[in-house]
């Protein structure tokens, strides 16, 4: 997949992401030791840098981007609620495409 699909694609999942209400019985919890709220915001940080930059992300980014990957593939298996499940496996998605484009580069 070429740079510019990467970003499309990116772009399009980061959208549905953010018309995406976040789970109201997830805000406030930790799962695993993760708080549910700031995982979802780190990621969508690295998510929206990495758009606006034309799919580059810093050294502290991209350290920050590999640890959410790892914990949202922690959190996700433990989420029982539908809507909180899709919405992270969403997030999730999001973040393994960064990280492979990333990697790619």
């Amino acid at each position: 997949m070429i740079r510019s699909e990467q970003i499309q694609n990116a772009a399009l999942l980061w959208q549905e992401h953010r018309d995406a209400e976040f789970p109201a019985n997830l805000r406030g919890v930790e799962v695993e030791d993760i708080d549910m709220v700031l995982l979802d915001a780190d990621t969508a940080g690295c998510a929206s840098t990495w758009i606006n930059n034309g799919g580059t992300l810093d050294p502290q980014r991209r350290r920050i981007l590999q640890s959410c990957v790892e914990d949202l593939g922690r959190v996700i298996p433990q989420i029982s609620d539908p809507s909180g499940h899709q919405y992270y496996q969403r997030l999730h998605q999001l973040a393994l495409l960064i990280s492979g484009a990333v990697d790619a580069k």
